[in-house]
């Protein structure tokens, strides 16, 4: 059965989606279109250039995530060195060495930019700071002049996650505004959970089946958050922007095409994950999975 899949963001979280899909697979679902947010991206595309559960297991199992922390070179003590860097950069690290991965691996299956993919099979959220607005990629692209077929599927992805402050803003020159640039962040910034691309205009129901998977619990189970100062107030505050436009979505009819996977003891920059977490992510994704697609009638 094809159904439309829409993958959160989520950092190193994500790892919870590859139970999500062996289970999938293994009920004989396939994926028609593709929306998702940042670390989610990285899913889809890979699901869309023709990678299996079990061959994306392998890939990221087998990556060092230490190596996407690519910082530029510094003769300057490290903490002054990394103050310069998000002061002048915006960023601490560059973002080169995982778009660069990104390269290799969607090549390996004959994929460099969205015109070898399905038209609209993949869309790919990202949030312009410059201009103030969500991006939906590679659609948004020809506002800046830019023709989306070519556009590289993995510089999207590396736009989608960018987290701010963590990686430099990816630039957009717009040729409408004589070259000028837009910064690009992560998606999640905006929207991180998609579900809205595929209503096709219908609030209440979809032209075709369609499943998301949120890295959070049902909405009724959400613990509340502890605000106790002004650092817990601006990440209370963080989370409540970045959830907002997504939220108004999903009311009780949508939440039943949605699995809800509670991964809340994990960061999304927690790039030292164990193994056993990362088996931990993996298991708890597939009984959840297993557990909607039980009752979940479409």
């Amino acid at each position: 059965m094809k159904v439309d899949g829409v993958f959160a963001g989520g950092g190193v979280k994500a790892f919870a989606f590859i139970g999500a899909l062996q289970v999938m697979e293994e009920k004989g679902y396939e994926f028609d279109r593709i929306a998702a947010t940042s670390a989610g991206s990285i899913i889809g595309a890979l699901i869309k250039v023709g990678y299996t559960s079990e061959e994306i297991y392998t890939l990221l199992d087998q990556l060092d995530l230490e190596m996407f922390k690519d910082e530029r070179m510094s003769i300057l003590p490290f903490t002054l060195s990394k103050w310069l860097l998000l002061y002048f950069k915006l960023g601490i690290y560059k973002g080169n060495a995982f778009e660069s991965w990104l390269r290799d691996v969607l090549a390996a299956k004959g994929v460099r930019t969205f015109g070898d993919l399905p038209k609209g099979s993949l869309k790919i959220i990202a949030s312009d700071l410059t201009k103030g607005k969500l991006l939906v990629l590679p659609d948004d692209l020809e506002k800046y002049g830019v023709i989306p077929e070519k556009f590289p599927v993995a510089r999207a992805i590396r736009m989608s996650c960018s987290i701010p402050y963590f990686f430099e803003p990816v630039k957009i020159y717009d040729r409408g505004s004589g070259g000028k640039p837009s910064y690009i962040v992560d998606g999640g910034l905006l929207s991180n959970f998609p579900m809205w691309l595929f209503m096709d205009g219908n609030p209440k129901r979809w032209k075709k089946p369609a499943i998301g998977f949120q890295l959070k619990p049902e909405l009724s189970e959400m613990p509340p958050k502890k605000i106790k100062n002004a650092v817990s107030m601006y990440r209370a505050l963080f989370e409540t922007m970045a959830s907002a436009h997504d939220l108004k979505y999903i009311d009780e009819d949508h939440a039943k095409n949605i699995v809800f996977i509670p991964v809340l003891n994990v960061k999304a920059t927690d790039f030292e994950l164990s193994d056993e977490q990362k088996d931990k992510l993996i298991v708890l994704g597939r009984e959840e999975t297993n557990h909607f697609l039980k009752k979940w009638c479409y």
